[in-house]
């Protein structure tokens, strides 16, 4: 929000929250007091000041829907107190993370116009600063299929990770821009980038989108087939979410630059090798990788991969004009609602209460493309299950104590907001993803929707 304030006797400054900048002067004959002035040009003097101690006084006002901000857009200037603006980046968490933080803002300024200034400046900082600051890591997947992440000097030693279904660390070469040495990194910022594309029509969001593609593509070195992506540049893994989230870029991507058939080819091809990957289990849900003979590894079946599939569905159905696909994300969110959920519909992973710094993202990126296809093939019970979830967290996740951290969410939607470790930058955005899909299909608790008690 944009605060005015006016410095007396006679400068008026304007301040972002952040930085206070002075407003150039207006003509002399106006601003400027001397005894030389006319009574006219000091009562005009007087006018102007009034007008801007006004603004000054009233901020939210012009800037706020007249019934006041939602849940959502509370939560969204929550999560703004972790953004580092040096870094572009949200502390408190990761790499990944901030690609999931930036599209949820990106979501929430396409519903809802009042942030649309702020989310403008968010993006065209994070946009020159993360290059800059792009973060070298660690990941692991562990043996229940969780990742880890860490970052920079606390990297551990691969030995204490001998237990681990797999283990990869970044090439001695640092990385540039938004690519590094983990393809699925690479699809989130790629859909952030696209989201705040949508939203703002700067080429420069979308053309970063086709160089991150462009790179994704060269994971397609896998034993399980021609068009899967590697999960990681040290090939150690082909996993779902990777080739989950290059379908969607590439899908996305064909429904923006269409004159390019590279992007609804490699859509196609890559939705017809997921069919068949087997990755998709008898119970219509999906586990999260292979094995190394390329077959079903069984692994937990987490919210995120039951989430991406469907928004990627949703953009290819778009560009192909093949209703059929809808109905496969149907199939696939009914199973995953029903696999996810406790008897009040409220959403859960299986790490709880101890998911670690990935994890807590998991969920919000599930209701995120959940109301992606509730848009495009409506379900009222899709639309009820979104505002379960957003009046649990509401009533129930969130911390209501006074202070900076006000309304902050936390991972268990469920609640109490403390259970399951503290609030953060993650905890916060996946929050907001219910949030902002509560608004963009109606039902935020105070339109109406209401939790169960738990």
């Amino acid at each position: 929000m944009v605060n005015y304030f006016l410095s007396l006797p006679f400068t008026l400054f304007l301040s972002n929250g952040t930085d206070i900048h002075a407003l150039p002067p207006a003509s002399s004959d106006l601003l400027s007091f001397g005894y030389t002035h006319t009574l006219a040009n000091m009562f005009s003097l007087i006018l102007v000041q009034t007008f801007y101690l006004f603004l000054s006084l009233s901020p939210t006002i012009l800037s706020a829907p007249v019934a006041g901000p939602t849940e959502a857009v509370l939560a969204f200037n929550t999560l703004q107190t972790w953004y580092n603006s040096t870094s572009g980046l949200w502390s408190t968490t990761g790499w990944w993370n901030s690609a999931n933080c930036l599209t949820t803002i990106a979501d929430l300024a396409a519903v809802d116009s009042s942030i649309l200034g702020a989310a403008k400046d968010i993006f065209s900082n994070t946009f020159v600063q993360a290059q800059k600051t792009n973060l070298q890591m660690l990941k692991v997947i562990t043996p229940t299929y969780n990742i880890e992440s860490t970052y920079g000097d606390d990297f551990p030693s691969l030995k204490n990770f001998s237990t681990v279904e797999a283990a990869a660390a970044p090439p001695p070469s640092h990385p540039q821009g938004f690519v590094n040495s983990f393809y699925d990194d690479e699809g989130w910022w790629a859909l952030g980038w696209i989201q705040a594309y949508d939203v703002t029509k700067d080429p420069a969001y979308l053309s970063a989108a086709v160089d991150i593609f462009n790179d994704m593509a060269h994971g397609n070195t896998t034993p399980c087939g021609s068009t899967s992506i590697w999960w990681d540049r040290n090939h150690t893994y082909v996993n779902a979410i990777a080739n989950e989230l290059h379908l969607s870029v590439a899908s996305h991507l064909a429904n923006r630059i269409p004159n390019n058939k590279t992007y609804i080819d490699t859509a196609n091809l890559q939705w017809d090798w997921f069919q068949r990957s087997g990755m998709i289990n008898k119970n219509n849900t999906i586990n999260d990788g292979l094995d190394k003979q390329c077959k079903n590894n069984n692994g937990t079946v987490w919210s995120y991969n039951q989430g991406v599939i469907l928004g990627a569905l949703v953009e290819l159905s778009n560009a192909t004009n093949d209703k059929s696909l809808l109905q496969v994300a149907s199939t696939i969110a009914t199973s995953a609602i029903k696999a996810l959920s406790d008897k009040n519909d409220v959403l859960h992973d299986p790490c709880e209460p101890s998911c670690g710094a990935d994890g807590s993202q998991f969920k919000g990126i599930f209701i995120r493309n959940l109301q992606i296809l509730q848009k495009a093939a409506p379900n009222d019970a899709y639309k009820r299950f979104i505002g379960a979830n957003a009046a649990s967290i509401w009533s129930y996740d969130r911390d209501t104590r006074p202070g900076p951290k006000t309304n902050g969410l936390g991972l268990i939607w469920s609640g109490p907001v403390g259970r399951g470790g503290s609030v953060n930058a993650s905890t916060q955005s996946s929050g907001l993803d219910a949030l902002v899909a509560a608004q963009a299909v109606g039902v935020l608790p105070s339109e109406g929707s209401t939790a169960l008690a738990n």
